[in-house]
Formats: C-alpha cells, structure tokens, sequence
C-alpha cells in the first residue's frame, strides 16, 4: 500500500547516515575499549588503587552507554521495518500513525547522537557554569536576566541535567544583576559553550506605563567545570583575597543567620568570584575555587596566553560585544541566532528552554566553518 511504501522509503533514507554514525562514534574501537577496560577491572589488585579503579569503571560505563545507545538505535531501526513490512501485508492502516511517531523518534534520537560525536572538544563532556550579568536597560536588562536563568533551568531540566544556583544578586527593582548557574550532566559544557556571549531582548517593557519598546542586553559566560586534579591552573593562597558575607536570598534559617557566602579575588588578574549556596563557609569557599579555576583556565584558553601570569586584568573577565542572538516579543515575535541564521517564532516555548534548535545548529555550523560573524 502507497501509505506503508512512503513511510519505508522514508525510514530507509536514514540508513546511509546510521552507518555514517556508526563510524563517526568508532563502535568497533569502543568495543575493543571496553573489552580492555573490562579485563583490567576483572585483573587481581584491581580495587588496590580505588581512585583509578573508579575512574576505569566510570570510563567504563560512558563507553557502554554509548555503544548501547547506538545498538537500541539500530534495533528500532529494524523493528520499524518488520512493523511496516507486517502492516503492508495485513494492509492495516490504523498503524500508521504509531509508525509515523515512531519513525519520528528515531530521526530525532538519531539526531542527537550525530550531534554528540561533534563534542570533541577536551573539556566538552564537563558540567558548565553559567554566569548571567545585566547590561545596558536598567531594570529592564535585570529583568532579562532572570528569565535566561529560567530559560536555561527549563533547558537543563529536560534534558535531566542538574542545576544549581551558586550567587546572585537581586536587582534594585526587579530580575538579577548577576546571577551563576552550575549545570551538572555529561557533555553539559559541550552543549552550552555555544551560548556564550550578549543576548538582546526587544519588548514592550512592563516596567515603562506609558508602553513604549525597550531594547535590553545581558552578557552570558559560559565555562567548563574544571576538577581539582586539573593541574593546568595552578592558584597560590597568597593571591586570593577571601570575602564573607551574608547570603542574600532564600536558603532557611541557617544560611540567613551565618556568614557563609565566599567571595574570592584573585590578586593578579582582579578576577572575582561568590558562591553563597552551600550551607557552611568551607563548602561555599571549595565551590568559588572550582569556579575562579574555571575562569583562569577559560581566559587562558580563549587567549591563547601560555601562562596564567600573562592574564592582564579585570578588564578581559567579560568582553561585551555584538549580540549572539535576539528575542523580539513586538511588533512580531522572533528568536534568531545571528551566527547560524537558526530562527523561531515560538518565542514562548524558547524561553520555556526549547534551545535545541539552536545549539544544534551551532554545533553542525562551528563542524563545518559555516559560522557568520555576529551581528
């Protein structure tokens, strides 16, 4: 029948690029990885080191979830076929639909996993800090920023990231000044380094009674988590200056009544970080140091500088410049990308944290060179 004939030809025209995926993820070399692994851990005075021997087991299931990710692939892929193939004999109609829905989520899972094997970066597969600061707009671009902090917490939340507010600074009026999100998931930073930079609202503000359109920015830095084992940033005590303070917002009675926010300043560069989220001194002082490590080694990277030493300031702690993408609410409503020209007109379920369009469309342009200058 013409209906099951459409949807074959439909499932098979994916065939070329499940092979193609296969080779971009090695299958066969991580099969062999695996065996390897599985062998050392099976090895006498394998649980003598426990440290190595987690992180063998650790490697160990990153493998296997990936290799078996692409297997249940590949056996949807077969499956569809055998229940398209049924269908057309019995000449069924009524499972089209289940077919269609069907083939619609193997395309998408298919997708996603092309897009992993783009994450090759060293420090892709790990958790991502977010800071948020309010630029130019007042209580406006505060505002702003309070609903990228929620954006990006919907887009983590479905994607079964976790997420946690480490510092915050509420605005004078309304919305933050500043605010740090630690996303915790595996290729978290992969995913939402493309987000770095300047994102420009155009509204109507509802803060302005006589109605008029406002346009507002706020700048979003994005790094990776970086562990305490890194030893390519090396931090001495004697150019930290330590800070404490009161937490600001909502936390229980403890965190209200003690000093244990931490703010760090790193000497030589006038970098600052805070943490106020854990509930004692020594928690939140450990986080910032994570975070102010984070920093250095992302200014060193994006500068290409040799030595943390040649860091020159608090000047290059944030570059403002043009916008990355815009949210326009009126006369029409719009979300563009300026660097890959990716657009959406369902602004409402952007800011619900449906980005994925977008990152993804970042990541297949920054593969192939294809990324314009921002606007």
């Amino acid at each position: 029948m013409l209906e099951f004939e459409e949807c074959k030809l439909r499932l098979q025209g994916n065939e070329q690029e499940l092979r193609d995926l296969k080779d971009a993820l090695g299958y066969d070399r991580l099969k062999r990885e695996i065996e390897e692994l599985e062998t050392k851990a099976a090895a006498p005075g394998f649980w003598d080191d426990l440290e190595n021997s987690q992180k063998i087991l650790q490697k160990t299931g990153k493998l296997k979830n990936t290799v078996e990710s692409y297997d249940r692939l590949c056996a949807a892929y077969d499956d569809l076929l055998v229940l398209i193939e049924m269908g057309d004999e019995e000449e069924d109609l009524s499972l089209i639909g289940e077919i269609t829905e069907s083939i619609d989520a193997f395309e998408k899972d298919l997708a996603s996993q092309r897009l992993q094997t783009l994450l090759t970066g060293e420090y892709d597969r790990n958790n991502a800090l977010l800071t948020f600061h309010a630029g130019a707009g007042g209580t406006e671009a505060m505002d702003w920023v309070s609903m990228l902090v929620r954006m990006y917490t919907r887009w983590s939340e479905r994607h079964g990231f976790k997420v946690e507010l480490l510092d915050f600074l509420d605005g004078d009026e309304a919305g933050l000044k500043s605010a740090t999100l630690r996303i915790e998931g595996e290729n978290a930073y992969g995913y939402l380094r493309s987000e770095s930079g300047v994102h420009r609202l155009v509204r109507v503000s509802p803060f302005d009674a006589s109605g008029r359109r406002h346009t507002s920015f706020a700048s979003l830095e994005v790094m990776p988590e970086i562990s305490d084992e890194n030893d390519d940033i090396e931090i001495r005590e004697e150019d930290i200056k330590m800070d404490v303070f009161l937490s600001s917002g909502a936390g229980g009675q403890h965190i209200n009544k003690t000093s244990s926010a931490v703010r760090l300043t790193h000497l030589p560069t006038g970098i600052v970080v805070a943490c106020q989220n854990e509930r004692s001194q020594f928690q939140n002082r450990d986080q910032a140091m994570k975070m102010l490590k984070s920093k250095l080694l992302e200014i060193k990277e994006r500068e290409h500088l040799e030595k943390i030493e040649d860091i020159k300031g608090v000047q290059k702690e944030i570059a403002w410049g043009s916008q990355i993408r815009s949210y326009v609410f009126m006369p029409y409503t719009l979300v563009k990308d300026h660097r890959t020209g990716a657009e959406s007109g369902n602004i409402g379920a952007v800011m619900d944290g449906d980005l994925d369009g977008f990152i993804n469309a970042y990541l297949k342009a920054s593969s192939k060179g294809e990324l314009q200058n921002d606007q």
